[in-house]
């Protein structure tokens, strides 16, 4: 069954979501981001998806607070992104609470870097964060296009140990108008070996089930949970089926 994971994007220590990655389209669902992590562990969810979006368009991480808050009141396992850039950023993540860290950035200017923090910290503790707009991949708070392709962008990192890969359509990030599904069967028929979390998109229940059907093992929501768009108690039956 696919793994279900909620996200917490996190500016100015609220709860956020935005569409497209666009800053200007900010709409704020709670102001207490650590009383939502509690609901989910309520609701049965193991595993929880922290973004720091202050962070990823700065040079480090902000929020970091709000994470060890999440991290104190919840048995959450917690990835946490979002302005990780330098070793005392990974390791001050690491320090309040969180179980893995998704890097962005820094996998596309300091490959080094992060195959570095691969052997430090385990390469089961990080994961690839892969935003992609127009089949490049793109940093930065999504401000910045590469011009790394998606698949030998993806292809590099596995070849050196990774085996998690968060996958960003940042053109339907928040837009509820459907997860890229032929994009994520297209990197799972080149490595099906990888743990991917497909992000971006989701629109309801229906979409969760597809890409369960499409062998997609896991994936990470936001907008629609809280525009409640999302009916757990019918989408755990419908998974179970």
């Amino acid at each position: 069954m696919i793994e279900l994971i909620p996200a917490i994007d996190i500016i100015d220590g609220k709860c956020v979501r935005l569409t497209k990655g666009d800053y200007a389209q900010k709409k704020v669902y709670n102001e207490d981001p650590v009383s939502v992590a509690m609901e989910f562990e309520r609701l049965g969810f193991k595993r929880l998806h922290v973004v720091d979006l202050d962070g990823a368009k700065s040079k480090h991480i902000v929020n970091v607070d709000v994470l060890k808050k999440i991290s104190e009141s919840t048995q959450l396992t917690i990835d946490f992104g979002g302005g990780i850039k330098s070793d005392d950023d990974i390791r001050q993540a690491f320090q309040c609470g969180a179980d893995m860290v998704t890097i962005g950035s820094i996998a596309i200017t300091d490959k080094a870097k992060l195959i570095a923090w691969m052997e430090t910290y385990g390469a089961e503790r990080i994961i690839l964060g892969a935003d992609v707009r127009n089949g490049k991949v793109s940093g930065n708070g999504w401000k910045d296009d590469s011009e790394e392709q998606l698949l030998p962008f993806l292809e590099y990192y596995i070849a050196h140990g990774i085996t998690k890969v968060l996958c960003t359509d940042i053109s339907r990030d928040g837009t509820l108008a459907g997860p890229s599904l032929d994009l994520y069967r297209q990197i799972m028929q080149a490595f099906p070996q990888l743990h991917l979390v497909a992000s971006g998109g989701v629109a309801g229940n229906r979409d969760i089930i597809e890409l369960n059907k499409a062998g997609i093992p896991a994936v990470v929501f936001g907008k629609a949970y809280y525009e409640g768009k999302i009916k757990l108690d019918s989408l755990w039956d419908s998974l179970k089926e």
